[in-house]
């Protein structure tokens, strides 16, 4: 495979056949196109774009460059659920035991904090002991056994992908519709899933933040998904402000128990249930979006829901006493009040600059190989809509260290007006499979 030929072409607006797509796919992950090349080639599709074809080319591509999972003997169909990330969306924690309580089996594969965002794993390993990187057989195992799985992408799984995105993470090539919906479908299906349900944020703290271009990734999800012959729904979410009240990894994983006992905040509860709903209904576990939402009330209404994410803890090596009495998850030594300097009604929570915040005080990464504190982070005790009094606390800070910069970050954060307004919509369009 000559890559100057594919360079110059989609550099020039050309469109590849797929032959040439799995070709040059096939040569880089051989060795024969040099990374300076391929960085070429991802910035020339930046520009240009890719269509349906090539696009589903290049996912069959990296599906197909290590292991993909089949399972042949599970007691249920597989689901999984994608999110295209956020601030404070701890929504996998509670969702995943809550569908395999109902009788699904989710190989869900998740990431780890990507910029402002936070990711899946990360709040996992927060809760002691327990180990996100589960080779193959593991992974296959304990779907069996226990009908869910919390993993991460290993170097057998969709491994050109791995590269692919390392890449693009430095070449200024992420936004790119895509290379995004190649780069989720090939790791998603690699893992065994035969139906995915996406979530696709927008607003200031989504990679996504116009509703158009939402509405666009959305859409290619799903046909690129119909075209490989797997199915999908796709929701778009509000991300304006953060989800739920704590950001940062720990206090997100206690936010999740919460959920999980039928409590916790209204806007988690709300999207946990109807995503869960939508993954029983694409699965066929249930006969409706609402039926599956009333099974997944119930499954935690009557403590199926909790009992299976103790299991499943305690079966990937954590504590499962952390489940029961949260405060046993690490915590961060300084707590700081961030109080209002006027009274009124807040009208916007920036979830973009809360991110940041979290990333500075260390619960995100500023470079690859950074750690993670898993105490810090933010709690969110005003969100849209509501009144403040002048000096009321807005927000609560968890920081290691002196944290004087995070509290005016979070307190510009925050906009207040005299009148008050109402936030809108979470759900803001479902995307039906066809």
């Amino acid at each position: 495979m000559d890559a100057r030929t594919a360079i110059r072409r989609k550099r020039d607006g050309g469109t590849h056949t797929p032959q040439e797509v799995q070709a040059l796919a096939d040569a880089y992950a051989r060795g024969e196109v040099p990374d300076y090349q391929m960085a070429a080639w991802l910035m020339a599709v930046y520009l240009r774009g890719l269509d349906r074809d090539e696009t589903m080319a290049l996912t069959r591509a990296m599906l197909h460059s290590g292991t993909v999972i089949e399972f042949a003997d599970l007691p249920g169909p597989t689901v999984d659920k994608h999110s295209t990330g956020g601030v404070g969306d701890k929504i996998s924690l509670p969702l995943a035991p809550i569908v395999a309580a109902c009788g699904a089996c989710v190989p869900m594969l998740s990431g780890r904090g990507l910029g402002h965002t936070g990711g899946t794993l990360d709040k996992l390993e927060s809760i002691p002991g327990l180990r996100t990187r589960l080779g193959i057989d593991e992974f296959k195992r304990q779907v069996r056994e226990h009908g869910l799985a919390f993993g991460g992408q290993t170097e057998d799984l969709a491994p050109t992908d791995g590269r692919l995105y390392a890449l693009r993470d430095v070449t200024g090539t992420i936004e790119c519709i895509p290379l995004i919906v190649s780069s989720i479908l090939s790791k998603k299906f690699a893992s065994g899933t035969r139906r995915v349900v996406f979530d696709v944020k927008t607003g200031r703290g989504a990679f996504m933040r116009e509703p158009e271009r939402a509405h666009a990734l959305a859409q290619a999800l799903l046909d690129v998904t119909r075209a490989l012959g797997y199915e999908g729904v796709a929701l778009v979410t509000d991300m304006d402000q953060p989800l739920g009240a704590a950001a940062g990894n720990a206090l997100e994983v206690v936010e999740s128990i919460e959920v999980l006992r039928g409590a916790g905040p209204a806007d988690v509860q709300e999207l946990t249930f109807r995503l869960a709903g939508e993954m029983l209904a694409l699965a066929g576990v249930a006969a409706s979006v609402a039926a599956g939402e009333a099974a997944a009330r119930a499954a935690v209404a009557d403590g199926r829901a909790l009992r299976k994410f103790r299991e499943v803890v305690e079966a990937q090596g954590g504590d499962p006493r952390a489940v029961d009495d949260p405060a046993r998850l690490p915590r961060a030594p300084r707590v700081i009040d961030v109080a209002s300097l006027r009274g009124g009604h807040v009208v916007a929570v920036d979830a973009y600059h809360i991110g940041e915040t979290i990333v500075r005080l260390g619960g995100g990464r500023l470079r690859k190989e950074d750690d993670v504190d898993p105490t810090v982070g933010v709690v969110l005790l005003k969100k849209t809509g509501d009144r403040v009094a002048a000096g009321e606390p807005l927000a609560r800070v968890h920081a290691r260290d002196a944290a004087e910069a995070a509290v005016r970050a979070v307190l510009e954060s925050y906009r207040i007006a005299d009148g008050p307004v109402a936030p809108g919509p979470l759900v803001r369009e479902r995307i039906p499979a066809v």
